[in-house]
Protein backbone atom coordinates (compact mmCIF):
# COMPACT_ATOMS: atom_id res chain seq x y z
CA UNK A 1 0.00 0.00 0.00
CA UNK A 2 1.47 3.57 -1.10
CA UNK A 3 0.06 6.06 1.21
CA UNK A 4 2.33 9.37 0.36
CA UNK A 5 2.21 13.03 1.62
CA UNK A 6 3.22 16.16 -0.62
CA UNK A 7 6.08 14.23 -2.91
CA UNK A 8 6.70 11.83 -0.37
CA UNK A 9 6.46 8.42 -0.27
CA UNK A 10 5.85 6.71 3.74
CA UNK A 11 5.81 2.91 4.36
CA UNK A 12 2.54 1.43 5.61
CA UNK A 13 3.10 1.60 9.33
CA UNK A 14 3.37 5.73 8.66
CA UNK A 15 2.77 7.91 11.19
CA UNK A 16 -1.01 8.82 11.68
CA UNK A 17 -1.97 12.12 10.41
CA UNK A 18 -2.18 15.20 13.03
CA UNK A 19 -5.25 15.37 15.01
CA UNK A 20 -8.36 17.42 13.21
CA UNK A 21 -11.25 18.69 14.75
CA UNK A 22 -13.58 17.69 11.66
CA UNK A 23 -12.79 15.87 8.75
CA UNK A 24 -15.42 17.08 5.24
CA UNK A 25 -16.03 14.36 2.56
CA UNK A 26 -16.95 14.21 -1.02
CA UNK A 27 -20.02 12.17 -1.63
CA UNK A 28 -20.07 10.61 -5.46
CA UNK A 29 -17.28 8.07 -5.70
CA UNK A 30 -15.66 9.05 -2.35
CA UNK A 31 -18.83 7.54 -0.09
CA UNK A 32 -21.56 7.04 -3.37
CA UNK A 33 -20.50 4.89 -6.35
CA UNK A 34 -21.98 7.54 -9.04
CA UNK A 35 -19.36 5.41 -11.60
CA UNK A 36 -21.60 2.51 -11.26
CA UNK A 37 -24.70 4.09 -11.41
CA UNK A 38 -23.92 6.38 -14.02
CA UNK A 39 -22.98 3.56 -16.12
CA UNK A 40 -26.39 1.57 -16.11
CA UNK A 41 -28.05 4.34 -16.36
CA UNK A 42 -26.47 5.44 -19.43
CA UNK A 43 -27.06 1.84 -20.47
CA UNK A 44 -30.50 1.91 -19.83
CA UNK A 45 -30.87 5.75 -22.00
CA UNK A 46 -29.33 4.18 -24.94
CA UNK A 47 -31.27 1.32 -25.15
CA UNK A 48 -35.23 2.71 -24.15
CA UNK A 49 -34.27 5.84 -26.86
CA UNK A 50 -32.37 3.91 -29.09
CA UNK A 51 -29.26 5.57 -29.80
CA UNK A 52 -28.42 2.81 -31.89
CA UNK A 53 -29.95 4.88 -34.59
CA UNK A 54 -27.34 7.68 -33.84
CA UNK A 55 -24.59 5.45 -32.57
CA UNK A 56 -23.76 1.74 -33.55
CA UNK A 57 -22.58 1.04 -30.29
CA UNK A 58 -22.88 2.15 -26.31
CA UNK A 59 -19.30 2.38 -26.31
CA UNK A 60 -19.94 5.03 -29.32
CA UNK A 61 -22.27 6.66 -27.29
CA UNK A 62 -19.93 7.34 -24.19
CA UNK A 63 -17.41 8.59 -26.21
CA UNK A 64 -19.39 11.44 -26.70
CA UNK A 65 -21.67 11.86 -23.87
CA UNK A 66 -18.81 11.40 -21.23
CA UNK A 67 -16.28 14.10 -22.24
CA UNK A 68 -18.84 16.76 -23.01
CA UNK A 69 -20.22 15.98 -19.29
CA UNK A 70 -17.25 16.41 -17.88
CA UNK A 71 -16.37 19.70 -19.54
CA UNK A 72 -20.06 20.85 -18.10
CA UNK A 73 -19.17 19.89 -14.89
CA UNK A 74 -16.19 21.64 -14.72
CA UNK A 75 -17.70 24.79 -15.97
CA UNK A 76 -20.60 23.90 -13.58
CA UNK A 77 -17.89 23.89 -10.79
CA UNK A 78 -16.59 27.43 -12.49
CA UNK A 79 -20.04 28.94 -12.31
CA UNK A 80 -19.38 29.06 -15.97
CA UNK A 81 -23.09 26.50 -16.15
CA UNK A 82 -26.11 26.88 -14.49
CA UNK A 83 -27.84 23.63 -13.57
CA UNK A 84 -30.13 23.69 -16.10
CA UNK A 85 -28.14 23.86 -18.76
CA UNK A 86 -25.70 21.07 -17.71
CA UNK A 87 -28.40 19.33 -17.42
CA UNK A 88 -30.21 19.70 -20.59
CA UNK A 89 -27.06 20.02 -22.87
CA UNK A 90 -25.16 16.88 -21.93
CA UNK A 91 -27.98 14.56 -23.12
CA UNK A 92 -28.48 17.04 -25.81
CA UNK A 93 -25.41 17.44 -27.66
CA UNK A 94 -24.75 13.77 -28.41
CA UNK A 95 -28.46 14.37 -30.19
CA UNK A 96 -26.71 16.41 -32.57
CA UNK A 97 -24.43 13.98 -34.76
CA UNK A 98 -24.74 16.06 -38.14
CA UNK A 99 -25.06 19.76 -37.62
CA UNK A 100 -24.52 21.35 -33.86
CA UNK A 101 -26.96 23.72 -34.71
CA UNK A 102 -29.82 21.61 -35.83
CA UNK A 103 -31.82 21.51 -31.94
CA UNK A 104 -35.25 22.11 -32.45
CA UNK A 105 -38.37 21.94 -30.07
CA UNK A 106 -38.60 17.83 -30.55
CA UNK A 107 -34.88 17.60 -29.57
CA UNK A 108 -35.23 19.66 -26.59
CA UNK A 109 -37.96 18.24 -25.41
CA UNK A 110 -36.74 14.71 -25.91
CA UNK A 111 -33.05 15.74 -24.21
CA UNK A 112 -35.26 17.14 -21.03
CA UNK A 113 -37.06 13.56 -21.06
CA UNK A 114 -33.56 11.58 -21.07
CA UNK A 115 -32.49 13.66 -18.27
CA UNK A 116 -35.11 13.34 -16.14
CA UNK A 117 -35.20 9.65 -16.85
CA UNK A 118 -31.43 9.45 -15.81
CA UNK A 119 -31.48 11.33 -12.53
CA UNK A 120 -34.32 8.58 -11.76
CA UNK A 121 -32.32 5.72 -12.41
CA UNK A 122 -29.64 7.06 -10.80
CA UNK A 123 -31.15 7.01 -7.76
CA UNK A 124 -32.70 3.08 -9.08
CA UNK A 125 -28.75 1.94 -9.23
CA UNK A 126 -27.72 3.81 -6.43
CA UNK A 127 -24.68 1.80 -3.95
CA UNK A 128 -22.22 2.81 -2.09
CA UNK A 129 -18.74 2.34 -2.40
CA UNK A 130 -16.56 -1.09 -1.27
CA UNK A 131 -16.18 -0.68 2.36
CA UNK A 132 -17.57 3.25 2.44
CA UNK A 133 -20.02 2.21 5.19
CA UNK A 134 -17.18 1.27 7.41
CA UNK A 135 -15.03 3.92 6.83
CA UNK A 136 -17.74 6.40 7.57
CA UNK A 137 -19.20 4.89 10.99
CA UNK A 138 -15.40 4.69 11.81
CA UNK A 139 -14.66 7.79 11.16
CA UNK A 140 -18.36 9.33 12.78
CA UNK A 141 -16.82 7.95 16.10
CA UNK A 142 -13.89 10.23 16.34
CA UNK A 143 -15.17 13.24 14.73
CA UNK A 144 -17.50 15.55 13.01
CA UNK A 145 -18.68 14.49 9.48
CA UNK A 146 -19.16 16.81 6.40
CA UNK A 147 -20.36 16.27 3.09
CA UNK A 148 -19.54 18.56 0.49
CA UNK A 149 -21.00 17.82 -2.57
CA UNK A 150 -21.79 19.61 -6.29
CA UNK A 151 -24.17 17.06 -7.03
CA UNK A 152 -27.96 18.12 -7.89
CA UNK A 153 -30.06 17.91 -4.32
CA UNK A 154 -32.77 16.29 -5.25
CA UNK A 155 -30.60 13.48 -6.50
CA UNK A 156 -27.97 13.80 -3.75
CA UNK A 157 -30.13 13.73 -0.80
CA UNK A 158 -32.05 10.64 -1.79
CA UNK A 159 -28.82 8.68 -1.91
CA UNK A 160 -28.08 10.20 1.73
CA UNK A 161 -31.36 9.13 2.73
CA UNK A 162 -31.03 6.04 1.70
CA UNK A 163 -27.60 5.04 2.05
CA UNK A 164 -28.53 4.35 5.76
CA UNK A 165 -25.37 6.84 6.49
CA UNK A 166 -26.92 10.26 6.78
CA UNK A 167 -27.49 10.04 10.89
CA UNK A 168 -23.64 10.11 10.89
CA UNK A 169 -23.06 13.49 9.11
CA UNK A 170 -23.30 16.41 11.27
CA UNK A 171 -23.25 18.48 8.30
CA UNK A 172 -24.39 18.38 4.87
CA UNK A 173 -23.48 21.22 1.85
CA UNK A 174 -24.73 20.87 -1.17
CA UNK A 175 -23.55 23.58 -3.83
CA UNK A 176 -26.67 23.95 -5.05
CA UNK A 177 -28.07 25.52 -2.04
CA UNK A 178 -25.38 27.31 -0.81
CA UNK A 179 -24.32 28.99 -4.48
CA UNK A 180 -20.91 27.82 -4.28
CA UNK A 181 -19.58 25.25 -5.98
CA UNK A 182 -16.45 23.21 -5.43
CA UNK A 183 -13.61 23.94 -6.05
CA UNK A 184 -14.51 27.84 -5.19
CA UNK A 185 -12.58 28.12 -1.72
CA UNK A 186 -16.12 29.62 -0.50
CA UNK A 187 -17.95 26.56 0.28
CA UNK A 188 -15.42 25.24 2.38
CA UNK A 189 -15.36 28.27 4.55
CA UNK A 190 -18.66 27.74 5.23
CA UNK A 191 -18.17 23.89 6.02
CA UNK A 192 -15.37 25.68 8.37
CA UNK A 193 -17.61 28.58 9.45
CA UNK A 194 -20.50 25.69 10.46
CA UNK A 195 -18.05 23.62 12.66
CA UNK A 196 -16.59 26.26 14.21
CA UNK A 197 -13.51 25.69 13.74
CA UNK A 198 -10.12 27.37 11.32
CA UNK A 199 -8.64 25.90 8.38
CA UNK A 200 -5.51 23.74 9.78
CA UNK A 201 -8.44 22.02 11.53
CA UNK A 202 -10.33 20.24 8.81
CA UNK A 203 -8.92 17.98 6.31
CA UNK A 204 -11.10 16.84 2.84
CA UNK A 205 -11.49 13.69 1.51
CA UNK A 206 -11.98 12.79 -2.24
CA UNK A 207 -11.58 11.11 -5.17
CA UNK A 208 -12.06 14.65 -7.50
CA UNK A 209 -8.58 16.53 -7.66
CA UNK A 210 -9.71 19.63 -10.10
CA UNK A 211 -12.48 19.51 -7.44
CA UNK A 212 -11.82 18.35 -3.84
CA UNK A 213 -8.31 18.43 -3.49
CA UNK A 214 -7.76 21.85 -5.81
CA UNK A 215 -10.37 23.41 -3.72
CA UNK A 216 -9.49 22.93 0.12
CA UNK A 217 -5.74 23.57 -0.97
CA UNK A 218 -7.06 26.86 -1.88
CA UNK A 219 -9.02 26.49 1.48
CA UNK A 220 -6.03 26.44 3.45
CA UNK A 221 -7.61 22.85 4.47
CA UNK A 222 -5.40 19.66 4.28
CA UNK A 223 -6.07 16.99 1.86
CA UNK A 224 -6.71 13.60 1.68
CA UNK A 225 -6.73 12.34 -2.21
CA UNK A 226 -8.36 8.91 -3.26
CA UNK A 227 -6.07 8.19 -6.19
CA UNK A 228 -4.33 4.88 -7.64
CA UNK A 229 -1.77 5.20 -10.29
CA UNK A 230 1.12 7.40 -10.94
CA UNK A 231 0.44 11.12 -10.58
CA UNK A 232 2.15 14.38 -10.71
CA UNK A 233 -0.21 16.34 -8.73
CA UNK A 234 0.15 16.65 -5.11
CA UNK A 235 -1.63 16.50 -2.17
CA UNK A 236 -1.14 16.37 1.45
CA UNK A 237 -2.21 12.42 1.65
CA UNK A 238 -2.70 10.21 -1.39
CA UNK A 239 -4.34 6.71 -0.80
CA UNK A 240 -5.04 4.18 -2.96
CA UNK A 241 -8.24 3.00 -2.19
CA UNK A 242 -10.78 4.56 0.87
CA UNK A 243 -9.90 1.71 3.66
CA UNK A 244 -6.42 2.92 3.12
CA UNK A 245 -7.63 6.19 5.97
CA UNK A 246 -8.39 4.17 8.60
CA UNK A 247 -4.37 3.57 8.71
CA UNK A 248 -4.23 7.32 9.05
CA UNK A 249 -7.11 8.56 11.02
Amino acid sequence: MRISKKSCTFAPKMNRMKQYKAIFLDWDDTIGDWTTAEHKALQDIYQTYHLNRLYPTFEDYLNVYKPYNLELWGMYGRGEVTKDKLHLQRFLKPLLVNDANSANDTMVKLAHEMGDEFLRLTNKYFCLMPYAEKVVKYMASKYPLTIISNGFKEVQYYKFEHSGLAKYFTHTLISEEVGINKPQPGIFHIALQRNGISADEAVMIGDSYSSDIAGAKAAGIDQVWIHEGETEETATYIVPKITDILNIL
